[in-house]
C-alpha cells in the first residue's frame, strides 16, 4: 500500500474514532437528561442505542486489524494503530456507562424521591467535556493538553463525594429510600468512571507522540516542559 493510501486509511480511522466519541458523548448526555426528566422512552433509546456504539467500535477494530495484517506498520504508525484499539475499547466502556444510567432511570421509574440533578448534570458535563478535549488531543497528538485534561477529574470527584454525603444524610433521615439512593450512587459512579477512562485516552496520546507508556497521576501537577519534550 503506497504511503498516501496508508495515510488516507489512518485519517479515515481517526475520523471514525471521533464519530464514535461523539456517539458516546451524546449517549451520556441523553442518559442523564432522561434521568432528570423521568423520560422512560428517552432512557430506552439510550439503552438500545448502545448496540450502535458497539457496532461502530467493532467496525473500527476490524479495519485496524486489516491494516496490521496487510501493512505491518512500524514506529509511529504502529503506536497510533495500537492506541486506536485501546481508545475505542475505552469509548465502548463509556457507552456501557451511559447504558447503565439509562437502565437505572428505568428502574427508578416514576419514584418521586428527589434526585440531585444539579450535581449529576455538572458531573456529566465535566466528564463529557473532558472526553471531547481528550479526543481532540488524541487526534492532534497534543501532549501538553493530554497532561492537563486529567486535572479536571478532581472536580468530578468532588461532586461525587458531595452526592455521596447528601445520599448518606438522606438515608439516615429516611431508611425507606435506601434502594433509591443506591441507584443514584450507581449513576454518579458511572460518570466518575467515565472521567477516569478519559485519563487512559490521554495516556495513549502521550504514547503515540513520545513512545512512552506511563500513568498520569491526576493529583500531580508537577510536570514541566522537559516531560513534554520526552
Amino acid at each position: 500500500m503506497p504511503r498516501q493510501t496508508l495515510d488516507r486509511e489512518i485519517h479515515h480511522l481517526q475520523d471514525e474514532v471521533l464519530l464514535l466519541g461523539s456517539m458516546v458523548e451524546q449517549a451520556m448526555l441523553n442518559a442523564i437528561d432522561a434521568l432528570k426528566r423521568r423520560d422512560h422512552e428517552a432512557a430506552k433509546r439510550v439503552y438500545h442505542g448502545d448496540e450502535q456504539i458497539n457496532e461502530k467500535r467493532y467496525a473500527i477494530e476490524n479495519r485496524v486489524l486489516i491494516l496490521f495484517a496487510t501493512q505491518q506498520p512500524i514506529a509511529h504508525d504502529l503506536r497510533l494503530l495500537a492506541a486506536i484499539l485501546e481508545v475505542i475499547t475505552e469509548l465502548e466502556r463509556m457507552g456501557d456507562y451511559a447504558k447503565g444510567i439509562a437502565k437505572i432511570s428505568l428502574k427508578i421509574g416514576d419514584d418521586d424521591t428527589p434526585i440531585p440533578t444539579r450535581e449529576i448534570s455538572r458531573m456529566g458535563d465535566l466528564a463529557v467535556g473532558m472526553l471531547h478535549r481528550a479526543l481532540g488531543a488524541f487526534i492532534a497528538e497534543d501532549v501538553n493538553m493530554a497532561y492537563r485534561i486529567p486535572q479536571d477529574d478532581d472536580q468530578v470527584d468532588e461532586l461525587y463525594n458531595l452526592v455521596y454525603r447528601k445520599n448518606l444524610a438522606a438515608m439516615i433521615a429516611n431508611p425507606d429510600i435506601i434502594d433509591h439512593t443506591n441507584y443514584i450512587m450507581w449513576v454518579v459512579h458511572n460518570i466518575e468512571r467515565m472521567a477516569d477512562r478519559v485519563t487512559n485516552i490521554c495516556e495513549r496520546t502521550i504514547f503515540i507522540a513520545t513512545g512512552e507508556l506511563l500513568e498520569i497521576d491526576a493529583s500531580d501537577d508537577e510536570w514541566d516542559d522537559d516531560e513534554d519534550e520526552a
